[in-house]
């Protein structure tokens, strides 16, 4: 008899704790949707999210930081991608040289949100003024990638251009700017709710 009760309890236990961690799972979902329709693409917003949903749980400062993280990781892959272009049998002049430009302006976007990944991981309890020039600085570095990578789709403007090469850089580059999009507006979402808080309240 008493096996069985404590046989029950421990299934009761493990069903509270299957019911509570599905809670915060459901909790931490919802918080990522409500905090995408901030962005101009919240259905990517999500999609790229959810999968960092343990790391994210319901912090502003992680979820911001972590939607920089998702950008530079689709950056630089984007960046490699565009490399190996340049080796593409048949490639004709013009687009030999957007291609190039482009690897020049996908480095600068690595470059940039690098730095932006570091200066908010680096945020720690700053407030007041301190906290609203870290985050002028992230703020500057994402829209400065975010324009390396339009820049880069500029390249491939124009029939002239038309071809496999651009089908390729278009569907990998805007992918990455609608990501870097998105990040941008977490960033001055994040900026604009937490630039007056004190020391206490930063995560």
């Amino acid at each position: 008899m008493a096996r069985l009760v404590l046989c029950l309890l421990a299934l009761s236990f493990a069903i509270y704790m299957a019911g509570t961690a599905a809670c915060a799972s459901n909790s931490t979902e919802d918080f990522i949707k409500t905090s995408c329709k901030a962005t101009r693409y919240p259905d990517l917003c999500v999609q790229s999210l959810s999968a960092y949903a343990n790391a994210i749980q319901r912090n502003e400062h992680h979820l911001t930081l972590t939607a920089l993280s998702v950008s530079l990781e689709r950056a630089r892959s984007a960046a490699g991608f565009v490399s190996k272009l340049t080796k593409v049998r048949g490639i004709k002049p013009r687009e030999l040289m957007a291609v190039k430009d482009c690897i020049e302006n996908m480095g600068d976007t690595v470059d940039r949100l690098s730095q932006s990944v570091r200066e908010l991981g680096h945020l720690g309890r700053a407030a007041g003024e301190d906290f609203l020039w870290h985050m002028s600085n992230v703020q500057t570095w994402v829209s400065a990638a975010l324009t390396d990578e339009n820049t880069c789709l500029d390249g491939f403007a124009g029939r002239r251009m038309d071809g496999n090469v651009k089908v390729a850089i278009r569907h990998r580059i805007t992918n990455v700017a609608q990501v870097t999009s998105n990040a941008l507006a977490l960033v001055n979402r994040f900026a604009s709710r937490h630039g007056s808080t004190s020391s206490d309240q930063m995560p």
